[in-house]
């Protein structure tokens, strides 16, 4: 990567590790639905003019379907259950949480696509998938909190969001490998909005929200979401997706990070140890730690 595309890839892993910051603050007050058909419905509608200056509209027409698909299960579901995991776990846990979607990616793209997987591979999903069961066996619990949300729940939302993310991804490589990635991205935003409108119109909050949590929801729409989805596809068109999905391993650091400044949210033994093996997990699978696997092929007789 050249200097400016580092530049870009550590803003991105900070968007998308302060989404989980402002989810926290405005969680509360809006409601998983509400916070989550802002969140879309305000980035489609920044998104949709760049997509009409580009003159990539008729993408939306000829693929609405599979976009739709794309937009439930990639943006609409995981967004609200990452804000019902908002009532009870703190931002860093839920964003350690989500650097397990890299092996819902490859564990669905096995079982559906049929790809192969190799040694790294497997080795890779074991290892992942024992951070996040230390992780959840560490924080489940059944007892309501707070808002009324267990964190045996919210770990629960957790995890149903990144198999939402793993199956999002493979579904979108299948049906829409040839469509512009903007368009993948604005109609998404625009299908998850329509698909939450009735719902989060239904529950709505009675008592207007904060301040604080209306601009929770501009962090969220804004720079999280519609920013981060410029600079994603900017960077797949730079480097490739293979170097873009690196960003997976660096959300957890931000996310930490600014739950530990703005919330003072603090970093348990166990959440390190599970961060860390989540991490590796990812990266094994993901073929970003692959070398010692390598040497080792080559060594064989």
């Amino acid at each position: 990567m050249k200097p400016q595309d580092i530049f870009e890839l550590l803003a991105l892993a900070a968007l998308w590790g302060a989404s989980f910051l402002f989810m926290r603050l405005g969680a509360a007050e809006f409601g998983p639905v509400a916070l989550a058909v802002l969140r879309v419905g305000l980035a489609a509608l920044v998104l949709l003019p760049l997509l009409w200056q580009r003159r990539q509209l008729t993408a939306l027409h000829g693929h609405w379907a599979d976009i739709a698909m794309v937009g439930v299960v990639n943006s609409a579901l995981p967004f609200v259950l990452f804000a019902v995991a908002a009532l009870a776990l703190s931002a860093g846990l839920s964003s350690i949480f989500n650097a397990s979607a890299p092996l819902w990616a490859a564990f669905i793209a096995w079982a559906w696509l049929g790809e192969r997987l190799t040694r790294a591979r497997v080795v890779g999903l074991v290892l992942g998938f024992a951070g996040v069961l230390w992780l959840a066996w560490d924080k489940a619990s059944v007892k309501p909190g707070e808002h009324g949300v267990s964190t045996g729940l919210a770990v629960a939302a957790c995890l149903a969001a990144t198999l939402c993310y793993g199956f999002g991804a493979n579904y979108t490589k299948r049906r829409l490998g040839g469509v512009a990635p903007l368009a993948v991205a604005t109609g998404s935003q625009l299908a998850a909005a329509l698909a939450l409108a009735l719902p989060a119109w239904w529950l709505w909050p009675a008592r207007p929200p904060s301040a604080v949590a209306w601009a929770s929801v501009i962090g969220l729409a804004l720079p999280c979401t519609a920013l981060a989805y410029l600079l994603y596809f900017r960077l797949i068109a730079h480097v490739g997706a293979a170097q873009a999905i690196t960003v997976t391993f660096l959300i957890p650091v931000f996310g930490l990070l600014w739950g530990a400044l703005f919330l003072g949210e603090s970093l348990t033994p166990a959440m390190l140890l599970g961060c860390v093996v989540i991490l590796l997990g990812s990266a094994l699978t993901v073929g970003v730690l692959r070398g010692p696997f390598v040497a080792w092929r080559r060594s064989r007789p």
